[in-house]
C-alpha cells in the first residue's frame, strides 16, 4: 500500500511576487526557490523586485563605482567589497546593495558571514545607482539602513546627476560636505576620496586619480596598520 502523502508535503512554493508582505525566513525560502531570479530585497517586511537592469541608467554607473571601491580594496587589506550580495539586516530587511564596502570581523568590523555565506549585520559602507530622489533607496531603504547602523550611503542619482554621500552622525544621516577642492572625503575609511563631479562625468581617469592621493596620505597608512593590528589580535 502506498502512504498517504500530506498536502503540504507537495504544496508549491509561491513564487516571490513584489509588495509582498513576508518575513525574513519566508522571503528567503521564496528566493531560494526561484533560482532563475536575480535580485529581490526585502525592505521593512516588504518585497521589491526591480525592472530589468538597463545600461545608461544602471549597469554602466555601477562599473564606475565598483572600479572605485574596488580599487580602494586592493591596497587596504582587511577590507572586502561586495558587489550585489544580499546582506541579512534584521528580521524586516534583507537588502541586496548594488555595492559594499566592509571592514573583516577579524579585524574589528561590525558585520560577519554566515555559514551559508551571507553578509549578516551591517556593512560600514553602501552604495546604490538609483533612478532619481524619488528612489525608495532613498525612502524605505535609507531608513533601515540608518536603523541598522550603516556608517555611509553612497547614492548616486543617475537621473538627478547627484552623488549624495550620507554620513551616519547621532542616529541620523547627514550629507557628508566636500571639501574646498570639491571632493568627498570618507569619515569611516580613510583615504576614500571621491571627486564626485568626476565619476557623475565617467571620468574614471580623474576617480582614480584622486583616489591615489587620498591613498598616499599618512591617515590611509594608519588605518591599514590599524586593521592589521586588530587582525593580528584576533583570536
Amino acid at each position: 500500500m502506498t502512504a498517504a502523502i500530506h498536502p503540504s508535503a507537495t504544496r508549491a512554493i509561491p513564487e516571490l511576487e513584489n509588495g509582498d508582505r513576508l518575513t525574513r525566513a519566508e522571503f528567503e525560502r521564496r528566493y531560494d526557490a526561484m533560482p532563475g531570479l536575480k535580485r529581490a530585497e526585502l525592505i521593512e517586511g516588504t518585497v521589491y523586485m526591480p525592472s530589468p537592469v538597463r545600461h545608461s541608467r544602471h549597469s554602466r554607473p555601477h562599473s564606475y563605482l565598483m572600479a572605485w571601491l574596488t580599487c580602494y580594496e586592493t591596497v587596504t587589506p582587511g577590507l572586502e567589497v561586495g558587489d550585489n550580495g544580499t546582506v541579512r539586516l534584521d528580521q524586516d530587511n534583507e537588502p541586496q546593495p548594488d555595492a559594499y564596502l566592509m571592514i573583516l570581523p577579524r579585524c574589528g568590523g561590525q558585520a560577519r558571514l554566515s555559514d551559508d555565506d551571507y553578509v549578516e549585520g551591517a556593512p560600514e559602507l553602501t552604495a546604490a545607482i538609483a533612478s532619481s530622489s524619488v528612489s525608495y533607496d532613498l525612502g524605505a531603504k535609507l531608513h533601515a539602513y540608518r536603523r541598522n547602523g550603516v556608517r555611509e550611503y553612497v547614492v548616486w542619482r543617475v537621473l538627478d546627476q547627484q552623488i549624495d554621500w550620507l554620513v551616519l552622525v547621532e542616529g541620523r544621516y547627514e550629507p557628508l560636505a566636500p571639501d574646498a577642492d570639491g571632493l568627498l572625503k570618507s569619515t569611516g575609511f580613510p583615504g576614500l576620496w571621491l571627486d564626485p563631479a568626476a565619476l557623475l562625468n565617467y571620468d574614471l581617469t580623474r576617480v582614480l586619480a584622486v583616489l591615489q592621493q587620498g591613498l598616499a596620505t599618512p591617515e590611509h597608512a594608519a588605518f591599514v596598520e590599524k586593521l592589521a593590528l586588530a587582525g593580528r589580535q584576533a583570536p
